[in-house]
């Protein structure tokens, strides 16, 4: 992946500082560095004498033409601004500003990357309030414009995307914060319940050969967003078909058993919940066994059998102390002696190593 930043970013990160330190957006005011921010107060006209003022004599249809088929305002803006010799001149970052700003009031609906950004970012802006529902659809808007963007250029991964479109916020990052919010937001508003089915389906359809961490979060949260609607027999299919073509998928075996758990307000069905568990883990190599203990043993500890509940905290805490894969076929050793266990809070890194909080991942 390519580590160039895009100009929106390098803006953001500047007005984030210069709104953090009085320093900072002085060190900006003596250079005479603008902002996008800086074209926000000025009228088109004012913008457009602007240009002219810069080399760039065009009007309301010149512009037009300059930005038609473009997919950003900085593809546009910087030949421009190579032709002009304004390269190493701060007053040069104004052709950009100016065509974006045009962008935004003139075509808002046009998907660039630059607009786009912006609505990742209210999206972020959002969940910082912590309203996933508002997040969610801001997100849903921004995932729209990926669409498009991923038509009109024909990209077909998320890394082909994060490289012709870098934002702020990389999609592969944002699109699970989406999906997390999706989810958060499903219990106060069923129409997210179909928005995160519909989301997951494109984004597994449009990019099949992604991340296999991802493609698998993104089939769990599609069974999960199934049996949530009421559909449970389409929950039961895929899972069991996803389980058939990779029987080790770990998590797929704790999503599936999740189901039945009572996370998120489920009706509880621990015997159900307790064979799927019981399925994932007696196959040999099986990814994340020591979770699936761990599943198996909030499972007892549900029903009333700590005796076996104690068992699979042991045998967890020992697959957690061994390689990844055991040889083939290699059953897990008999419990021992207790050993010590620490409960994951809610708001602890969730211990499957996605990076993100246990209430958020596995929980």
């Amino acid at each position: 992946m390519n580590v160039n930043m895009s100009w929106v970013e390098i803006d953001r990160i500047c007005q984030e500082k210069a709104d953090a330190e009085e320093d900072f957006r002085r060190e900006l005011e003596r250079k005479e560095r603008p902002l996008r921010s800086s074209a926000a107060p000025l009228s088109d006209d004012q913008l457009l004498a602007k240009l002219r003022e810069l080399g760039l004599d065009v009007d309301r249809d010149g512009v037009e033409r300059l930005c038609e088929g473009a997919l950003s305002a900085e593809e546009v803006a910087d030949p421009i601004v190579k032709k002009l010799n304004l390269t190493n001149d701060m007053k040069g970052d104004w052709i950009w500003i100016i065509l974006c700003a045009l962008w935004q009031r003139w075509w808002p609906d046009r998907p660039c990357l630059e607009l786009l950004d912006d609505k990742v970012q209210a999206g972020y802006d959002k969940n910082a309030e912590n309203n996933p529902h508002a997040a969610a659809v801001a997100w849903l808007d921004a995932w729209a414009d990926v669409l498009r963007l991923c038509d009109a250029t024909g990209i077909s991964s998320i890394t082909e995307f994060d490289d012709r479109f870098p934002m702020t916020q990389f999609l592969f990052n944002w699109s699970q914060d989406l999906a997390m919010a999706l989810e958060d937001a499903r219990p106060d508003n069923e129409e997210t319940g179909q928005a995160l089915i519909d989301f997951c389906e494109e984004s597994l359809r449009r990019f099949p050969d992604e991340d296999q961490s991802l493609t698998e979060t993104r089939r769990r949260a599609l069974g999960g967003a199934h049996f949530d609607a009421g559909m449970t027999g389409k929950a039961e299919e895929l899972f069991g078909s996803w389980l058939k073509a990779d029987p080790g998928w770990g998590f797929g075996w704790i999503g599936w058993a999740d189901c039945y758990l009572p996370w998120g307000g489920r009706a509880a069905d621990f015997g159900r919940a307790e064979e799927i568990l019981q399925r994932g883990y007696r196959v040999p190599r099986v990814r994340d066994r020591d979770i699936i203990a761990e599943r198996l043993r909030e499972v007892c500890e549900n029903t009333d059998r700590p005796d076996e509940a104690r068992q699979y905290g042991e045998q967890a805490e020992r697959l957690r102390q061994k390689p990844l894969h055991p040889a083939a076929g290699q059953a897990p050793p008999p419990p021992g002696p207790t050993a010590r266990r620490v409960k994951v809070g809610r708001n602890d890194p969730c211990p499957c190593g996605s990076g993100k909080k246990y209430k958020k991942c596995c929980l």
